[in-house]
């Protein structure tokens, strides 16, 4: 299994918008690559719909989203339009084709047991499949979410996290449970109160001493 810190694997694939190199194509961004156990499933129809429509947050944010099903690119492209006519919604991102499944399994969503072929494969064969990655530029991972199938994922707080991951990279901080972009956030421990008093002037509360909250720099 990978691990958050661990270097995201890179790879060369068939996506619906042409062929890439993974690590090429995130270039110097931020990236999201979420992963589906089979084309023309219903949950994951939704899951594709609602990111499309919030493409734009993830524009915003310098985050380049990916999907990922496996299945061949000319059953990806059948399935946007589905997606398209149920959910309301164009699919604008890339969608990879990972039929001979290695990239499923480079990333240890399916054991090395699994064989070479999406082809006979049923979706809960492949439910393990139905995992976030979120990759920072330096190509390593930052945050992965495994989801069975049963439940569809909650991007509204990919996008929190993100929001997080981006200020605390940004600034020695850490943030609390149920943190919101322009909540407080706490002083990272390896921060002294002299380093502190620099970094952050408008000052902190600690109800405890290892605790010292302060307004989002």
């Amino acid at each position: 299994m990978l691990q958050i810190g661990q270097i995201a694997p890179d790879f060369t694939a068939e996506t619906t918008q042409g062929k890439i190199h993974f690590h090429d194509w995130i270039g110097g961004s931020w990236a999201v690559l979420f992963s589906h156990p089979k084309d023309f499933t219903p949950v994951c129809t939704t899951e594709l719909g609602a990111v499309a429509r919030l493409k734009g947050e993830f524009d915003r944010r310098g985050v380049k989203v990916i999907g990922l099903s496996v299945d061949p690119v000319a059953d990806h492209v059948r399935w946007e339009k589905d997606i398209e006519e149920t959910q309301g919604a164009a699919v604008n991102f890339p969608m990879i084709a990972d039929s001979d499944l290695s990239i499923a399994k480079a990333y240890g969503m399916l054991p090395a047991t699994a064989g070479n072929s999406s082809t006979g494969r049923t979706p809960a064969d492949n439910q393990t499949v139905r995992t976030v990655f979120v990759i920072a530029p330096d190509k390593t991972i930052k945050l992965q979410l495994a989801y069975p199938m049963s439940t569809g994922r909650n991007f509204d707080e990919i996008l929190r996290v993100i929001d997080s991951l981006q200020l605390t990279a940004k600034h020695k901080v850490s943030t609390p449970a149920n943190w919101v972009l322009g909540d407080d956030v706490i002083i990272g421990g390896a921060v002294s109160d002299e380093e502190a008093k620099t970094r952050f002037p408008k000052g902190w509360r600690s109800p405890k001493p290892y605790i010292r909250i302060t307004p989002q720099p």
